[in-house]
């Protein structure tokens, strides 16, 4: 799944129960973070056995399916509904049946397999998260196959657990809307935001006559867990440069039809904005780390996140690996790749991981300016404003006058526990210059 991801979630499966797979043929697709992705079978069979069920959240290493190999047997294999324990193999079941420790130590209660009763690693998790004992899962009744315990089993358990256990349970309220289940109710791993998380205590919000209740994609829940993190973990604060970028215009204007013709892709604004960016870094190497903790961790590598907008609105950060090593034909084309493939879903997950440092362009839905949240754990991310055609004082050895420029704003919002306003400042500034003395000459 690639470097730094620990979790996926099964959004469909594409194989069903008695199943006939070939060996490299997608058996089910996941999705991690905002990267989709399909899991391909290592062997050739028929499906047996599915241990997760769609909007699960699974931990990686974690085994999903179970395939019969031996094409004799699954010919002859029992129905969907028939397939026991006894019809796995030693060695699967004992992989997902990995008992935890009895207790951990802060004392917190964790649940065992015990007695040979079979349960799925989620209906585990969310009985240690639920502080259910041993002998109090033991008591439910199973709705599954030979009677086990399925996620809905547990979460109607608990739910009716936290009832009895309200000395004063309160009436539901009129304006109450009946809302249907949702993804936080089948993935308690991607939940909403939680008050613990964000420090706001949540307010009930009065419905009128004619609202709609819209449930949150999966993605939007992400994306606001993110952001609050964010807002929790940094102090932000905001540094803004106005840039004269009328050189680089009028150099795009002129290159841009033989670039087309030549490289077969447009040549866009923003590979020339990543390559200041890059060489700012190098200039200034303390805006190119990551807090962790207490420790400061300082990148060699200059891994340039591009923050990319997607058909449904939502924002994706694909990542330009050493940034600094790419001349403005390898940037173009590494911008292009990157953005045509995250409107198609087709990245892979460590395209999306390892940035240190992030660019996003305002400009492109109008804005003038923006004040970006950080994309954590780095400590910097810079908003490009849009070009506009402006009125400005030109200064020159004969004397000042007005004329007719192209200029933007860069908005740099940093994180104030490392980085201070003249670090902060003065980063933001050596982009703007870097513009500004852009060579019009310049081959491409």
């Amino acid at each position: 799944m690639g470097e730094s991801v620990a979790e996926a979630t099964i959004t469909n499966w594409l194989k069903n129960v008695g199943d006939t797979i070939d060996m490299d043929e997608p058996v089910l697709e996941i999705a991690t973070d905002k990267v989709d992705s399909e899991v391909p079978s290592e062997v050739s069979g028929v499906l047996v056995e599915q241990l997760f069920s769609v909007d699960d959240v699974v931990e990686v290493g974690a085994v999903l399916a179970v395939i019969e190999t031996d094409q004799d047997s699954a010919n002859s294999a029992p129905a969907a509904h028939e397939v026991l324990e006894e019809d796995i193999a030693p060695e699967v079941l004992e992989t997902v049946r990995q008992p935890l420790t009895q207790t951990t130590s802060d004392g917190q209660t964790v649940v065992n397999s015990t007695e040979g009763r079979f349960y799925s690693p989620l209906v585990r998790n969310i009985a240690q998260q639920e502080g259910i004992a041993q002998a109090e899962l033991d008591a439910i009744m199973g709705s599954g196959k030979a009677g086990r315990v399925t996620k809905s089993d547990i979460l109607d358990y608990v739910a009716q657990r936290g009832s009895a256990q309200n000395a004063a349970p309160v009436a539901p309220s009129t304006e109450s809307v009946q809302k249907p289940q949702s993804t936080e109710q089948k993935s308690p791993a991607i939940s909403a935001i939680k008050p613990s998380e964000s420090g706001i205590k949540p307010q009930a919000v009065p419905l009128q006559q004619g609202d709609e209740i819209i449930e949150m994609t999966r993605m939007g829940k992400l994306i606001a867990h993110h952001m609050t993190a964010s807002i929790a973990t940094s102090a932000h604060v905001q540094s803004f440069v106005e840039c004269d970028v009328t050189k680089i215009w009028q150099w795009r204007e002129r290159v841009k039809n033989s670039y087309e013709a030549r490289e077969g892709e447009k040549l866009t604004f923003t590979p020339i904005f990543m390559e200041a960016v890059a060489r700012a870094l190098k200039d200034f190497p303390m805006m190119n780390i990551s807090v962790d903790g207490d420790k400061i961790i300082k990148h060699r590598a200059i891994n340039l996140g591009m923050a990319a907008s997607l058909n449904d609105g939502n924002l994706i950060v694909p990542v330009i690996n050493n940034a600094d090593q790419l001349n403005l034909v390898g940037m173009s084309k590494a911008v292009n790749d990157l953005a045509k493939r995250a409107r198609a879903n087709k990245l892979k997950p460590d395209e999306i991981a390892g940035g240190t440092y992030t660019v996003t362009n305002v400009g492109n839905f109008g804005s003038i300016m923006g004040t970006p949240i950080i994309n954590q754990p780095q400590v910097g991310i810079l908003a490009l404003g849009a070009i506009r055609k402006v009125p400005a004082v030109i200064e020159t050895s004969e004397g000042d006058f007005i004329g007719i420029r192209y200029k933007m704003y860069l908005s740099h919002s940093y994180d104030h526990r490392v980085v201070n306003g003249a670090l902060g400042g003065m980063f933001a500034k050596r982009v703007a210059d870097y513009l500004e003395a852009w060579d019009p000459q310049r081959e491409v």
